[in-house]
């Protein structure tokens, strides 16, 4: 028997063969109306309805298949009845339509013959790309789509046919709108009304937990009920006539549901509640209405809030729409506090973006939560987040929700153990709950469309002739994410987030391929344009603002913002068009690895511990690096490495170090120019909050984590003064402070010494120098009652205490500090201080322990207070980890909670220099000063400017090839030092110089320094 062979030009890739096929029987046009995703077992809407096939089957002559489903609202035989036909692939529709996103494997991106032309069996076919429409949830940037969009560009998919131009179009329902930019296909009002329904269940159902039954109990589940109008007769003459007749319960007060959003989702949410017996009140009717005794509980009120209500600049001047829009970091919420309080019920219907202001933040929700119940049972107890951003609008909806499961309780991790859990509900498909409904109302607004997309397929040549058609027609055309295998103009930029989810699951070690690619893992480049140069800035901490700022102003550089939160780096880079998030893992050698592809310049913002491996990266792939922070031995030993390499590793770049190093250098390079010899060289650098916002224990405040601050208390000390070089052991650093350094005539500062200043002697070429001193600032009364908080075992690194409640803190730390057991009560741990603190200290360290709620106080003693800090009851202390933990871990959580910025609280940079200089030979001195003093703005604080500033300044300089030094540097050369002054000095941040003579006493620093360093001694 002859073996049958198959010729190898069988098998040609598919698409490529479907190119050259022929028929003689014209195709005709074909829609394709696809099943959702088994996976959504609640998806029962369908986008066209049985009538709309049958217009279409017999008024548009059109074929119509339809995937079999029997889940959807409507049957098989409804659809078989208009005249459609059934089609498990849907391979032969040109025009594909669904609800949500079609499922990966299901995406049909191959072009098909074109419909309604004859064709001779000996000529290829002409072939046209398909259409497909739905919500891809693609057009927001959401990384978990960008998946979907790939499968309709050229540049991700090599092995398309004609070089991707006949790969699909996509079309979004959620952009096409009318002349007025509002959406004209969607299910906003019925996302509304399923929302309200599930959310007063959700309440009903928290009413039961605080051991009440209330009317709506009977509130019906909208999938329950065969339409909308039955659901309403339930509502308004069961719930609603009960509500009328008996009233609510006595316990939960007068219900008052809260709803906000302007659109259509609002809109639907109001039009439910009319079915209940409702009273409409405003905002500034809330408390009246909760707290009045005689409020009827026979109606439900119903309070609808705008922007206006909630929204206020932090300079206190009113909300103004185009104001917040334009600029919505000036704005901040205060929903917290005028009205989540007395909501029963909140309908969240707003949107939310990355760029504004929060409805509400965790910290917020413990905030209103506080008042709630001081209001009565039942107050903010449940949510319906209808938006369903998850750590969105309202930062504690921590998931969505689904109609199997459609609530939840949240805990935020700060909310403390004493305030009750919030009922979320956060269904994320809420209109299914109404498919047909929802369904024929949908289907009405978008035939029309889709009659526009079929006449591009049988006429493509002609344009739209009347009026509604031209509307039509460019509606569709604004709608269109991607088409011919390239993204439209208004969607180029969702060339980022494609770019951050290939780099992401390829950091994560999952391999981003492409169609076609066989599982081969893609290299990951970022789309750029001509001669762009590129910088990746790896973290996204508190100075990274600025720095994304100025890098930013530059068009000719594209900026990789690479963070663990991704809502962080999006945050940072969503003002700017040539930046782009990404989300990274510094603990995977080989993801961090991954984002080195491509890039000029690295910016370091992470830990210090991290610098050396980054470092080393770098090196490997001839990359240069910017940090704000101190060389490292570790770091320093890379200098060889890096000099072979060709690469510059430059450090201490910030504040201090970093200006205090470019400052420094001008003024002594200038004065050496002079002929000047150096004979005293003093620096101090502070950064604390302005002094309007000082008035705290320690006079300090953080905006990051105080365990460097903590741990740099115990760091010894070494310097030259007056010709004699001191050392102070880390032990007696906060005992050996200078109570006195006088900088300024209005503001008084202590000094700390700051490390080893000895080898800056070298570095700043001041061997020969008398003085070498180098400086910490802090308000007066800092070091004492730190040492203060050191005597009593708050800053014990090694050891390890489980205190139940914050107000046991001390009292273990002290137990271990003295090794006897201390009772918790006020008089027994006033006892335990006598023996570790001096008598004069100790009234104004129980203040300061009793401000920072670490300590048990009595209603008496607070009642009777009046010492220099006002204590309270904090009732939002962060919570106790669950396993010991060493008091300086808890003791900087702690800080970090009290001692932090509050909205519109400003801090304050203040660095000075002060150096003292003499011509050869001569007796008289000149002490020369050089000072930086500056304020927060709205924009960034101090410290953020200060330090992100320079980094920015450095790395451009580098970018633009204008630092020749190689290896492991600082900023001591002056083509480094004399550029980040100059961008300092435009960016309002330049020093100010003064020179005044002396007869040889020394400046005012250095003397000041001398007298109080040999009178403690």
């Amino acid at each position: 028997m002859a073996l049958l062979r198959r010729s190898p030009l069988s098998f040609k890739h598919p698409l490529r063969r479907a190119l050259h096929s022929a028929s003689s029987r014209p195709h005709k046009l074909t829609v394709g109306i696809r099943r959702e995703d088994p996976a959504r077992i609640w998806e029962r809407r369908c986008p066209l309805t049985p009538d709309a096939v049958h217009e279409l089957v017999e008024k548009d002559g059109v074929e119509v298949l339809v995937q079999p489903c029997e889940r959807r609202v409507f049957t098989n035989k409804d659809f078989l009845q208009a005249g459609a036909k059934l089609h498990p692939t849907l391979q032969p529709a040109h025009v594909i339509v669904g609800i949500k996103e079609t499922p990966l494997p299901e995406v049909l991106t191959d072009p098909l013959p074109a419909p309604g032309i004859p064709l001779k069996a000996a000529q290829p076919s002409p072939h046209v790309s398909r259409t497909h429409v739905m919500f891809s949830h693609t057009v927001k940037g959401q990384l978990y789509n960008m998946e979907l969009l790939s499968k309709f560009l050229a540049s991700e998919n090599p092995n398309a046919p004609q070089d991707g131009t006949l790969l699909p179009r996509l079309i979004d329902y959620e952009l096409l709108t009318g002349d007025d930019g509002k959406r004209t296909v969607g299910f906003g009002w019925f996302a509304g009304v399923a929302g309200t329904l599930e959310a007063l269940c959700a309440m009903a159902h928290a009413h039961l937990e605080l051991g009440v039954a209330s009317p709506f109990l009977y509130t019906p589940r909208p999938h329950t009920q065969p339409s909308l109008a039955s659901i309403r007769f339930i509502l308004r003459d069961v719930v609603g006539a009960k509500i009328a007749a008996d009233g609510t319960p006595k316990s939960l007060g007068p219900i008052v549901i809260g709803v906000t959003g302007a659109g259509k989702v609002a809109e639907g949410c109001l039009a439910i509640l009319e079915d209940l017996p409702i009273e409409k009140i405003t905002v500034e009717q809330l408390h009246d209405v909760v707290t009045n005794p005689n409020t009827s509980r026979r109606k439900i009120y119903v309070v609808h809030t705008h922007p206006k209500d909630y929204f206020v600049r932090r300079d206190g001047r009113p909300f103004e729409r185009a104001d917040y829009y334009a600029h919505p970091d000036e704005y901040v919420s205060e929903f917290h506090i005028q009205i989540a309080p007395y909501l029963s019920l909140l309908l969240h219907g707003a949107g939310w973006a990355p760029a504004y202001p929060r409805l509400m933040t965790n910290e917020q929700l413990t905030t209103t939560l506080n008042i709630a119940q001081t209001l009565g049972k039942g107050r903010f107890a449940c949510v319906g987040d209808i938006s369903c951003d998850v750590e969105g609008g309202l930062e504690f909806l921590s998931r969505h929700t689904t109609l199997s499961s459609p609530f939840y309780t949240v805990r935020p991790p700060n909310l403390p153990a004493h305030l009750p859990s919030v009922t979320m509900m956060a269904v994320d498909i809420l209109p299914t709950a109404l498919p047909l409904e929802a369904s024929q109302h949908f289907s009405k607004a978008f035939l029309p469309y889709l009659r526009s997309i079929l006449a591009g397929y049988k006429h493509p040549e002609e344009l739209p002739v009347t009026e509604e058609h031209k509307k039509t027609h460019q509606a569709l055309e604004r709608a269109t994410v991607a088409s011919g295998g390239k993204l439209r103009a208004p969607f180029e930029w969702l060339r980022k987030p494609l770019y951050v989810w290939k780099a992401t699951a390829q950091a994560a070690g999952t391999g981003a391929t492409t169609p076609g690619s066989a599982g081969v893992q893609e290299k990951i480049t970022l789309p750029r344009g001509p001669e762009k140069k590129r910088i990746l800035m790896l973290g996204s901490g508190m100075v990274a603002g600025p720095a994304v700022a100025e890098i930013c102003k530059r068009d000719d550089v594209e900026l990789i913002v690479a963070s663990d939160s991704l809502e962080s780096a999006m945050r940072l880079t969503t003002p700017y068009r040539n930046a782009t998030p990404a989300k990274i893992d510094v603990s995977n050698p080989a993801g961090v690895e991954s984002f080195f592809e491509g890039v000029d310049v690295v910016i370091s913002l992470l830990p210090v511990p991290f610098h050396p491996s980054i470092a080393e990266l770098c090196i490997k792939h001839g990359k240069h690096l910017v940090t704000a922070s101190y060389i490292s031995p570790a770091m320093r030993a890379l200098h060889e490495q890096a000099v072979a390499a060709d690469v510059l590793l430059m450090n201490e770049i910030g504040l201090d170090p970093g200006i205090d190093h470019c400052s420094a250098m001008s003024l002594l390079d200038s004065l050496r120019s002079q002929g000047k010899e150096i004979v005293s060289f003093t620096s101090f650098c502070g950064g604390l909050p302005a002094p309007e916002h000082a008035d705290v224990p320690l006079g300090y405040k953080f905006s990051w984590s105080p365990k460097g601050v903590l741990s740099a208390a115990s760091n010894a000390a070494r310097f030259k003064l007056w010709g004699k070089e001191c050392e102070i052991d880390g032990d007696e650093l906060l005992r050996r402070y200078f109570p006195d350094v006088p900088l300024s005539t209005v503001l008084k500062f202590e000094g700390l010494a700051n490390r080893n200043s000895l080898p800056y002697a070298h570095v700043y070429g001041l061997d020969g120098a008398r003085t070498v001193f180098r400086g910490t600032l802090r308000y007066p009364g800092f070091a004492d009652l730190m040492h203060a908080f050191k005597e009593i075992g708050l800053l014990e690194a090694t050891a390890t205490v489980q205190p139940e409640q914050w107000d046991m803190l001390v009292r273990h730390s002290l137990e271990r500090k003295l090794g006897a057991l201390v009772m918790n009560d006020p008089a027994s741990l006033r006892s335990a201080l006598e023996s570790v603190l001096p008598a004069a200290q100790r009234e104004n360290v129980w203040q300061a322990l009793q401000w920072l709620g670490i300590v048990p106080s009595s209603l008496a003693e607070y009642a009777a207070h009046a010492g220099p800090y006002p204590v309270s009851r904090d009732t939002t202390l962060p919570p106790l980890p669950g396993k010991p933990a060493a008091p300086i871990d808890l003791f900087a959580a702690l800080l970090a909670h009290k001692l932090r910025y509050a909205p519109g609280e400003r801090d304050l940079v203040v660095l000075s220099h002060e150096i003292v200089a003499r011509s050869k030979g001569a007796s008289e001195e000149e002490v020369h000063t050089s000072s930086l003093i500056t304020y927060g703005t709205p924009e960034a604080s101090a410290m953020a400017r200060t330090v992100g500033m320079p980094v920015a300044f450095a790395a451009l300089q580098i970018l633009d090839g204008g630092v020749r030094a190689r290896g492991v540097q600082g900023p001591m050369e002056k083509e480094v030092y004399a550029n980040v002054l100059a961008r300092l000095e435009e960016a309002g941040l330049g020093m100010k110089e003064s020179v005044r003579r002396v007869s040889g006493q020394g400046g005012a620093v250095e003397g000041s320094l001398r007298r109080q360093w040999e009178a403690s001694n």
